[in-house]
């Protein structure tokens, strides 16, 4: 069946836990509509599992995801994919300007969402077609957990917003609750420019968790403290549309006996600088003051009018390596390694314990691909977002001076002097910055060599330049 000619192609614009995958068994049931999954997420194509769509292999579109796009545009009758906010973002401004590309927007309650999501990862099950396989379990709610997810979604669907509205265009808005409504979908359909009429839907999909919100949590009241740190009254405002990279409020520190506050960057060692601070009030780091919401963060800025706030800059290279060593080699970046591996053919060993067989050639390999992504990441080439650990420092202090003014920034080779002078600021004398020493069987030392310079000083020439950073010397690791 053919449809208007008015669209080429559709997204599907939605998060995760918010009934995309119901739509989409939906709105496959109409006659010449199809919607092809998450074509452009960087861990897979189209599906969990897949590799292959269209006849364009999950490399290729790495590489090009235009090649994707357009094989999208092509099929017959009309076809689209699903798009969150974390998918490749190369695409985005090409179909937001493209008329012809037909833009949904689905919604749901972001508490609802984020529990759903919490429930799906206790019980590892995405999708339910069978109610007797369903599995159950009660999830713990956390505020500044829950406030960072509301924080997200509404980031991406105020930039949808406003990338409509320049481009002047409209978008079919669907709620979760009309996900499986025949009207509503038939209505969907018709404004798609199909004339095919479905009588029921799908019925391939169940919903997972129908029960009430109290039977889903094991700690049902402390929803109530997570929706007082939201700010309700400026929900629908759009002073920024770039996604935060760092710096957020709940990520301070602050000591409780003098006004010192510490704005960590993302990708930074942060544990020696607190539990410094926590020396100062002789307790413990988990003492410190922790969680700020914007109101409680601008309450601290007025009860404490003369605090000193500083942050703490590392070496791009140096930095880089720690987030390889730290978060690829060591921890949960699969769809980074992931990337190497298909992109730069470098397989790293399975996360945790390194095997004695990797040495500093593999090493030194590992490292290099991942400055490259980098640079390619840094520039919009990649598939996937730009993460804070590895963006830029001079924008992440950008976006920590946008939130209130830091007096001081730091370099963290010289943390043993320069943490000792703010105490000038507080009034009283802080003690020496002396953490214990390390040591790490693959260090960058081990591998630096002039080409490890030049790759990153190519991924990361506005920080050498924004910052004043000469080529790496071993120091600190």
């Amino acid at each position: 069946m053919t449809v208007s000619p008015e669209f080429t192609h559709f997204v599907l614009f939605a998060e995760m836990r918010t009934g995309s995958n119901l739509l989409e068994s939906n709105l496959n049931e109409f006659d010449g509509l199809e919607c092809l999954g998450e074509a452009f997420n960087p861990a897979f194509i189209g599906h969990q599992g897949c590799d292959e769509m269209l006849g364009v292999t999950q490399k290729l579109r790495d590489m090009n995801p235009f090649a994707l796009l357009d094989a999208i545009r092509l099929q017959d009758g009309l076809a689209g994919f699903r798009y969150f906010h974390d998918h490749d973002p190369r695409i985005l401004n090409t179909i937001m300007e493209d008329p012809r590309c037909a833009k949904i927007v689905l919604t749901r309650n972001p508490l609802d969402s984020y529990v759903s999501l919490k429930i799906a990862q206790a019980t590892q099950q995405w999708k339910l077609g069978d109610v007797k396989t369903k599995r159950s379990a009660q999830v713990t709610f956390d505020p500044v957990e829950f406030e960072n997810h509301v924080t997200q979604l509404q980031a991406f669907q105020l930039r949808i917003q406003r990338m409509l509205q320049t481009f002047g265009q409209s978008a079919f808005y669907i709620a979760y609750e009309d996900a499986n409504d025949l009207d509503v979908l038939n209505g969907l359909a018709k404004w798609l420019g199909s004339p095919a009429r479905i009588e029921k839907t799908s019925g391939k999909l169940k919903r997972q968790n129908p029960e009430p919100l109290e039977q889903k949590l094991t700690n049902f009241d402390a929803v109530r403290d997570g929706m007082a740190r939201l700010d309700h009254f400026n929900l629908s405002r759009t002073p920024c549309f770039d996604p935060a990279r760092g710096g957020m409020v709940w990520a301070y520190r602050a000591c409780r006996s003098v006004p010192l506050v510490y704005a960590p960057l993302s990708g930074g060692h942060d544990g020696d600088i607190l539990d410094w601070m926590a020396r100062i009030d002789g307790s413990t780091r988990d003492n410190l003051l922790h969680e700020f919401s914007p109101e409680s963060w601008q309450h601290w800025l007025r009860d404490n009018p003369g605090h000193t706030s500083f942050t703490v800059i590392r070496h791009p290279l140096e930095r880089a390596h720690d987030v390889y060593r730290r978060q690829v080699l060591h921890g949960a970046r699969e769809n980074v390694r992931q990337f190497l591996a298909r992109i730069y053919d470098v397989t790293s060993p399975e996360k945790g314990a390194l095997p004695d067989d990797y040495g500093t050639d593999d090493h030194k390999r590992g490292f290099t691909a991942f400055l490259r992504f980098i640079h390619a990441n840094l520039n919009g080439q990649t598939g996937m977002t730009t993460h804070p650990a590895w963006a830029l420092q001079s924008d992440l202090i950008a976006d920590i001076a946008s939130r209130g003014p830091i007096r001081h920034v730091l370099r963290a080779d010289g943390l043993h002097d320069t943490l000792s002078v703010l105490g000038q600021g507080t009034g009283r004398e802080l003690p020496p910055f002396a953490p214990p020493p390390r040591t790490y069987r693959l260090t960058l030392s081990s591998i630096y060599d002039a080409e490890i310079e030049a790759l990153g000083r190519a991924a990361y020439a506005e920080d050498y330049a924004r910052l004043g950073y000469a080529d790496w010397q071993a120091g600190p690791q």
